[in-house]
């Protein structure tokens, strides 16, 4: 069944290549329609487009259809173009005529674009969730490990003293920026398209206000080829959100793959969380930082993609829409499963806690504690950093290894609980 079937079939090759795969993806898709569907008619019985009755037997053949996707039972056969279609065969099946009525003033377009407004919210909360909880181990850690020092790198060289309190709580607040980002995603998709139809909206005197506040959107996408514009536009945001999110799960990748080498030996996991060579038997290899790092970087790529695949559109619907539904999902399936991997790996790292043990590896790590010393006694900065710069090229430099920092967001002042303050406003947002 098709929503534009006139009574011919489409070539078999034509069918499949067009529907591609919808049917699948469109799985995800049902929940929301059903959602959209019943506030569509309630709105239509509100203003006397259905009868009480055809709304009453709607709703009820909704609902029916509701159980068999919260038990699993849910299908959509290769005779459905997608997931709108098998809907409203199967109320169509149910309630008889009323159910025929159902697409009265929408389009298969407000459909979808409705769908993946209320399917990317939930999404998006999801994510934000899953990111609470890494964020909190992260904190744990940096909380944990505060007074251990390590070297920090600057051009891969050893720059000056870190620890891995800095280290760990660095990366928590990173992801309140991606927090933000993922923020403003929402704040695309918590505007209602419904009602659209499309593109141009309606004859019928629809209240889309109404089916605004039926489906708990913040706002309504008031003008009706606004709402259009905007497909393509929101996968786009929220392609950008999950890149940003990547970014920070890749670089903390790279770094825990780096500092896990025998080279440097900061850190460790148990053999279990490891894999090995099939040639080297003393291998213990860091397959899931690395994949992690690639399906990361993968996404990173997302926003171009879907650049390319909008930038010349025209205003109005265009197929090439269908395209972004599998690649938004598929990315935000992927960045779920990304950051629950990254927060049970955390929560088994071991950290060597005798890094600074190589005194010689490391004897130059405190060389601007050393021109700090000078310049608080009185000398000016640039002739204590000659005077160090002299004794280190002479080989007459002596480090002290006493740290006093003591200004925000420094290794002696980490100022994690202003950090928790400022995920939690930006959560809430």
């Amino acid at each position: 069944m098709k929503l534009w079937d006139k009574g011919y079939a489409t070539a078999e090759l034509v069918d499949h290549f067009t529907v591609g795969d919808d049917r699948i993806l469109d799985l995800k898709l049902a929940k929301y329609d059903l959602q959209a569907s019943l506030a569509h008619a309630k709105m239509l019985e509100k203003t006397g487009l259905l009868s009480s009755k055809e709304y009453h037997a709607i709703a009820k053949g909704l609902g029916a259809i509701q159980k068999t996707i919260e038990n699993g039972t849910f299908t959509i056969e290769e005779a459905f173009e997608d997931v709108h279609s098998k809907i409203e065969f199967e109320l169509t099946k149910m309630i008889g005529e009323a159910g025929k009525k159902i697409h009265t003033a929408r389009s298969r377009n407000d459909q979808v674009l409705v769908a993946m407004h209320l399917y990317l919210k939930d999404e998006i909360m999801a994510i934000k969730l899953n990111i609470r909880r890494l964020f909190e181990t992260l904190l744990r850690l940096s909380e944990q490990y505060k007074e251990v020092v390590m070297p920090g790198y600057t051009h891969m060289q050893v720059a000056m003293p870190s620890s891995f309190g800095l280290w760990f709580a660095a990366y928590a607040e990173s992801l309140i920026d991606d927090v933000i980002m993922l923020n403003a995603a929402a704040g695309i998709a918590d505007q209602n398209p419904l009602g659209s139809a499309a593109g141009f909206g309606s004859s019928f005197p629809i209240d889309r206000s109404y089916t605004t506040e039926l489906l708990g959107f913040k706002t309504l996408k008031y003008n009706s080829l606004a709402a259009q514009l905007s497909r393509g536009k929101l996968e786009k945001t929220m392609a950008f959100a999950l890149a940003s999110v990547s970014g920070t799960l890749s670089k903390l990748a790279s770094d825990m793959i780096l500092y896990l080498s025998p080279n440097f030996n900061f850190i460790g996991f148990p053999k279990e969380l490891t894999t090995g060579s099939s040639i080297m038997p003393h291998k213990q290899n860091p397959d899931v930082l690395e994949l992690l790092r690639a399906k990361s970087n993968k996404i990173q790529s997302l926003p171009n993609e879907i650049i390319l695949m909008v930038n010349n559109l025209t205003s109005g619907y265009h197929r090439d829409f269908q395209l972004l539904k599998g690649s938004i999902m598929e990315a935000t399936d992927q960045v779920k499963e990304n950051i629950t991997v990254f927060d049970f790996m955390l929560d088994h790292i071991l950290v060597n806690e005798n890094i600074l043990d190589d005194k010689e590896m490391y004897k130059y790590l405190y060389s601007v504690e050393s021109v700090n010393k000078l310049v608080k006694e009185g000398m000016s900065f640039r002739e204590a950093y000659k005077i160090v710069g002299e004794q280190i090229m002479g080989g007459d430099y002596h480090p002290e290894k006493a740290l006093g920092h003591t200004h925000e967001g420094s290794i002696g002042n980490l100022c994690n609980d202003k950090i928790r303050e400022k995920f939690d406003t930006c959560y809430q947002e």
